[in-house]
């Protein structure tokens, strides 16, 4: 492990084996910030390669796909207007026909295929879409209101969870900086004076905790300096160094602060371990909000994925699994294309067709199916 890499921990001193309380939260807060650290990065270095792959490789697989679709819905209505094709026969292929546009739909919404749709359709496709954007907006509006006290506006597009979630962070963001600027808590207009003092500590606090990484700022400012070295090979090494430090010093990471005064051996462990506890408590209180704002990212960028491969809130996501997920819907999307040019081979002899549509029973479908179709479409990807 290099210096630049070198962690942050504090170590027991020999002639005291145990370490505070307020030690040992500085070690396990430096942990979990070089592993949510470590995670960030590894999702910023996945995110370029998964959207490479996306739209590269998924997205023409699909666009294939869909046009071997629209080819089979084209054969389907030939074949309904034939008369060899009876009553039930002719019921069980409009059937098709609609389960496929409505698929079709998802991912190109053209005057073809909506035209075939309308077709067979009980309704006007359009007609539909508006009637069931209206119905989950208005249980987005409510789910706002009920959970977060936000009030959505009559203009507002939140028919998918992707526009609804993005629409929310909007207007929360909007009300936190309102409040902000009044001072005041959305909950609780008039404050105690308890509260008011522990408002005013908590400032205070707030305060020292930020001197606390102006000092350990200012100390590696005075040896790192460039402006101060005369010799132009030290010189380039501290302009070097005093980027990293102005870089981490702006994102009040305290921790890459303490990493460069080890490096450069401005401090060692020995004095970490010697720090008060007075002190620590300030560095803690940097290193919690350090780590809130880390885990609000990462959270951030799994809910957006989740929320694209519709996976329930509950579960977890990670930079591989993305990945992974990624290379399994490549392959099924595959697998449906060689499936779909062996059925559009086989079927072209009507003959065949119809006797294969002897076999095939319209399934009944469920309210469940029904609810998944009016929030979701389909499955990952856009297509069952």
């Amino acid at each position: 492990m290099t210096k630049a890499n070198k962690e942050v921990r504090i170590v027991s001193k020999a002639d005291k084996k145990t370490l505070s309380a307020a030690q040992k939260q500085f070690n396990s807060l430096s942990k979990k910030i070089d592993q949510q650290k470590k995670l960030l990065l590894k999702w910023k270095e996945t995110i370029p390669s998964y959207n490479h792959k996306v739209e590269q490789e998924y997205e023409p697989l699909l666009e294939t796909f869909n046009q071997h679709q629209l080819e089979w819905v084209k054969l389907l209505d030939v074949f309904h207007n034939q008369p060899l094709f009876k009553k039930t026969d002719k019921a069980k292929i409009k059937h098709l026909i609609i389960e496929v546009c409505e698929d079709l739909l998802v991912e190109m919404d053209t005057d073809e295929v909506k035209t075939l749709f309308n077709k067979y359709g009980d309704e006007d496709f359009d007609t539909i879409k508006q009637e069931t954007d209206a119905a989950v907006g208005e249980m987005m509006k409510g789910l706002a209101k009920n959970m977060f006290n936000v009030d959505i506006e009559e203009d507002a597009d939140v028919s998918s969870p992707e526009k609804f979630q993005a629409y929310l962070q909007e207007k929360l963001q909007e009300q936190k900086e309102a409040q902000t600027e009044a001072g005041e808590s959305p909950y609780q207009a008039r404050k105690t004076k308890k509260q008011l003092a522990k408002e005013a500590r908590q400032q205070e606090e707030e305060a020292l905790a930020s001197k606390s990484v102006q000092e350990v700022y200012r100390k590696l400012v005075a040896v790192l300096h460039p402006d101060r070295e005369p010799d132009e090979t030290e010189r380039e090494r501290k302009t070097e160094l005093m980027q990293r430090v102005n870089i981490a010093y702006g994102k009040k990471d305290l921790l890459q602060l303490l990493a460069l005064q080890l490096e450069i051996e401005q401090i060692d462990t020995t004095h970490l371990s010697q720090m008060a506890d007075s002190r620590l408590k300030y560095f803690n209180k940097i290193l919690k909000d350090q780590l809130m704002e880390l885990d609000r990212e990462i959270f951030q960028i799994e809910e957006h994925f989740k929320l694209q491969l519709q996976m329930p809130f509950y579960a977890r996501l990670s930079p591989e699994q993305l990945l992974l997920n990624l290379a399994h819907d490549i392959r099924q999307v595959q697998e449906q294309i060689t499936g779909i040019k062996k059925d559009l081979s086989f079927f072209e002899n009507a003959s065949a067709f119809k006797a294969w549509l002897k076999t095939y029973k319209i399934p009944k479908s469920s309210r469940q199916d029904d609810f998944d179709d009016l929030f979701f479409g389909g499955l990952p990807f856009g297509f069952k």
